[in-house]
């Protein structure tokens, strides 16, 4: 009899599992995309067609042109090609002085990395605070403005504690003043709207491997109308904007993934089954388990909470067989408390304490069941 314990996965701001209708659109694109888009035979023609089909689905998404969007590797580089693009365009000569540059203080390692090298060549950051909700306070947003700030960029959504910030409020702020604004919506994709007319921003990032694409494929949205410097230089890949030969494959598996990421009517039910997981553990453990940020400005399939004198990190490794983070993914072997948490007012010793469940389309209420009895148990000594 097999006694291996069953695996359940509640990861998903991490990475999600290939949707069944991607992987049928990719291997059908191994076959009928082999060729080089740029090229004009029939080998290149089909590839081509695959590729902007693609960037149609993500346009449609967006609710935006498709020569507005730009494919990339993923969210990290949409993220870099966004804050050192506008750096780069924005030379010594056109500057009233070093760029100023604003973001917030519980961004993805992708963002802040970037910014703390172009603090290196001589920007000038702000980083706004957020209150202990995870939350942006627009008005500090309004305060911290300068006559040479160039660029905002704040998530749309956190991917540790999942909360949602008010983008359109703090994009229209910006706007006011002549500042472009971005937005890293890596975790936003397929659980809440993200179109970018609604969101009023100028630059919008998005990772395919968070909402049942493949890894290695991203693309960001640049609103027509300005410049940006590309990353990388070649021949005139993706407008002029990223150079390099695309990828008809990862395009193809995006681009399924974005039509299905359309609907978000799942969401009712992941977010249901995210209020059963607090319930339960909240009804078995009491005052041990604490939840962070606003369940009503959260992203639907996440719960970040943290058991009071526990580590994150051991409680996951006595799960055998279930799947979550102590933290985020992309930096997961970090010691310290989080400091997204930190940022937010949590003491150290509750952050150590933190665990992010993150739910997908295909979880069930049969598996939050078990999750709820697995860590209760545990804790209890059972």
């Amino acid at each position: 009899m097999d006694s291996s314990p069953q695996l359940i996965y509640l990861d998903h701001n991490a990475s999600t599992p290939l949707a069944p209708e991607v992987i049928t659109a990719m291997q059908a694109a191994l076959s009928d995309g082999f060729g080089n888009p740029s090229s004009l035979h029939w080998a290149g023609v089909p590839a081509r067609a695959l590729v902007e089909g693609a960037r149609a689905d993500v346009a449609t998404l967006l609710g935006c042109a498709p020569d507005e969007i730009v494919f990339t590797s993923g969210g990290t580089e949409a993220n870099n090609l966004a804050l050192k693009g506008v750096f780069y365009a924005n030379s010594p000569s056109k500057r009233s002085g070093p760029a100023h540059l604003i973001s917030s203080a519980i961004e993805h390692p992708a963002v802040t990395a970037p910014l703390r090298f172009l603090e290196r060549l001589g920007a000038r950051v702000t980083w706004l605070p957020v209150d202990s909700r995870g939350q942006v306070d627009p008005d500090d947003l309004r305060q911290a403005l300068r006559p040479e700030t160039r660029l905002v960029s704040i998530m749309h959504a956190n991917n540790e504690v999942g909360s949602i910030q008010p983008i359109a409020e703090c994009a229209a702020i910006a706007r006011e003043h002549g500042v472009l604004f971005h937005t890293d919506a890596a975790q936003s994709v397929g659980k809440i709207p993200t179109r970018v007319d609604d969101l009023g921003v100028d630059l919008l990032s998005i990772a395919g491997h968070k909402f049942q694409a493949p890894k290695g494929v991203g693309a960001l949205y640049v609103r027509q109308g300005f410049a940006l410097e590309p990353l990388l230089h070649g021949a005139g890949h993706e407008g002029g904007r990223r150079a390099g030969t695309e990828s008809a494959l990862l395009a193809a598996g995006l681009g399924t993934a974005c039509r299905l990421a359309a609907d978000l009517s799942p969401m009712t039910r992941v977010e249901a089954l995210r209020e059963r997981l607090w319930q339960g553990l909240q009804a078995r453990l009491g005052e041990p388990v604490v939840r962070f940020g606003d369940p009503a400005r959260c992203l639907p399939n996440t719960l970040g909470c943290a058991f009071v004198d526990q580590r994150g990190g051991e409680l996951l490794a006595r799960l055998d067989g279930i799947a979550a983070s102590a933290g985020s993914a992309c930096h997961a072997g970090e010691v310290a408390p989080s400091a997204v948490l930190r940022a937010m007012g949590v003491p150290d010793a509750l952050a150590l304490g933190a665990v992010r469940f993150s739910l997908g389309r295909e979880t069930t209420a049969d598996e939050i069941d078990t999750v709820v009895e697995r860590v209760t148990d545990l804790l209890a000594g059972v």
